[in-house]
């Protein structure tokens, strides 16, 4: 790939062409600025890992060159992955006092605790190495989310993380439309914008007209509510919190991602208007119809609190008939099926159900298509690069800037946009992929661990075992597990045993004293032993003890 002094270029890594795993690259001549770096959530495609994180393996081999990566936001899919890849890249951090202080506390989860960490306050303007870039303050279902304006010597280049336009946004400031339309007549090159709501035309509803319509459906009920949202929507939870007191009821926190939320939002001097919440452990002291629940878990995740109590499996909290769970949140693409699961299991103990489907409660922070039109009308870019979404939503975004008379720039992972000098394309790709989080470890999505673990998912595995002596003949009767595929006591579970033993007998003497050899063989016997009964192909392995 070309790196000549001056010139501009763009790749994302991931987030462009999916949704969530956001990791964007710019290159000015030959150094890198990283901004976001996010988690994914596994769909129903990939079933053996639960959270996914992109693959930086092009930006770890060109670390020296990395002046720093900059966090836009305190959302996961733009933060979350940050202290499972910073071990690799050892660059500074700069992000706002509220996403700094979620950082820190998912690094000190971690046990990281050598990230230079620069915190630039919303608006502030700043370097990182060659790049001279501000912060434009922009509405988002977060706190502090900044768009990046990146001035350098080819021109102007705004990116603008997660964005909405909300006059009343409630919590933190309104979108700075004035400070947009004056780097707007500065000139911009290109326009690198997300896509995750353009399909909605019109403009954005605002958290306001949520907080009036939350407010009448909290005070019409009665018994235990539950409302479940995304933990690091403060606005919401404050939303929430302000219907619950205006209800006279008592707000109780359920879930360790909102407790954390609550700390860093009221050390950063949000929240002060709500009372402070109780515990899990406080539930029973209240009286059902003086309480309300915030709880973990709109997206059916397994481990979630909302799982557990759907399940009737959590230790502090049971909901039944005459209690009701609002859904303040949308489904993440990929996750419907554990939803409605929850959702389903809900309604089995006799627990009322409202999404945003009954209700007005809910709206997103992404910017609609009318938004994104009119941040075209105040940035008046030369070119749109859609990004933060799968292929319909770039499209979809392509087809808004097209309309306009604006020339979009479509591109997926691992493309390498040059932005000058000269004319805007694709000129290289760069190699992409995902890591799935395991416990503490990354591993590659196409690597032996997770092949395996997804042969066993789908295929079973079969673990044959047997004693040889010094000479490499079996000793006593060979054993054959096969945990999910055969019981121990059925007929075919004893055939493929004795077929074991036999065909274990037949093998070359030659192979019998070297151990990698002959545990070989062995393996290929046991496949054999199996046959095509089974009609998979499971994984198969063999210990062999020498006595």
């Amino acid at each position: 790939m070309t790196e000549q002094n001056g010139d501009l270029a763009f790749l994302p890594l991931g987030g462009t062409g999916e949704i969530g795993m956001n990791l964007n690259l710019y290159r000015l001549g030959d150094t890198w600025l990283a901004i976001d770096c996010g988690i994914g959530f596994s769909g129903n495609d990939t079933p053996e890992a639960e959270i996914l994180v992109p693959d930086p393996s092009f930006i770890v081999e060109r670390r020296d060159k990395l002046a720093g990566l900059v966090i836009t936001h305190a959302h996961e899919d733009h933060i979350g992955a940050v202290a499972h890849v910073w071990p690799m890249l050892q660059c500074p951090v700069y992000l706002t006092p509220f996403a700094a202080a979620v950082l820190r506390r998912k690094l000190a989860e971690a046990r990281i605790m050598d990230v230079p960490i620069h915190v630039i306050q919303p608006g502030a303007r700043f370097d990182v190495g060659p790049f001279d870039i501000e912060f434009v303050p922009v509405t988002h279902s977060v706190p502090e989310a900044q768009s990046m304006v990146l001035r350098t010597p080819s021109g102007i280049v705004v990116h603008t993380g997660d964005w909405k336009f909300d006059p009343d946004p409630l919590v933190g400031p309104a979108t700075d439309l004035n400070r947009l339309a004056e780097i707007g007549r500065e000139g911009v090159l290109a326009l690198v914008c997300d896509s995750t709501n353009v399909m909605k035309p019109g403009p954005s509803r605002s958290e306001s007209e949520v907080r009036r319509s939350m407010t009448e459906l909290v005070a019409s009920l009665k018994g235990r509510i539950a409302v479940t949202c995304f933990a690091s929507n403060v606005a919401r939870v404050e939303t929430i919190a302000m219907a619950a007191q205006a209800a006279g009821r008592t707000v109780v926190l359920v879930g360790r991602s909102l407790r954390n939320l609550d700390t860093a939002a009221r050390d950063c001097g949000y929240l002060s208007g709500v009372l402070p919440f109780l515990t899990e452990q406080d539930v029973n002291d209240v009286p059902d119809d003086q309480i309300l629940l915030i709880i973990t878990g709109s997206q059916g995740e397994p481990r979630s609190a909302l799982s557990r109590i759907a399940m009737d499996t959590h230790p502090n909290i049971a909901l039944g008939e005459g209690d009701t769970v609002i859904y303040s949140s949308r489904m993440i693409p990929g996750n419907e099926r554990a939803i409605m699961a929850v959702q389903d299991n809900l309604s089995r103990r006799g627990v009322r159900v409202i999404t945003d489907r009954e209700h007005f409660v809910h709206v997103s922070g992404h910017a609609t298509g009318g938004d994104v039109q009119k941040m075209y009308e105040l940035l008046k870019p030369q070119h749109v690069v859609p990004v933060h979404g799968e292929w319909r939503h770039l499209t979809a975004q392509a087809a808004l800037a097209q309309e306009m008379g604006i020339a979009p720039v479509l591109l997926e992972d691992g493309d390498i946009l040059r932005l000058s000098p000269g004319k805007l394309e694709v000129v290289d790709t760069a190699p992409t992929g995902r890591l799935a989080l395991d416990g503490n470890r990354l591993l590659p999505m196409n690597g032996g661990v997770l092949a395996a673990r997804r042969k066993m998912l789908f295929n079973g595995i079969v673990i044959g075992s047997f004693a040889v002596d010094e000479e490499g003949f079996v000793i006593g009767e060979p054993k054959v597990s096969a945990p999910g595929l055969l019981d121990p006591d059925d007929l075919e579970s004893v055939r493929v045993r004795e077929e074991f033993a036999n065909a274990l007998d037949i093998i070359p003497d030659e192979l019998r004293g070297d151990d990698v050899s002959f545990r070989e063989a062995a393996k290929t016997a046991l496949r054999r032993a199996l046959g095509r009964k089974l009609q998979k192909r499971p994984l198969v392995d063999v210990h062999v003890l020498r006595v």
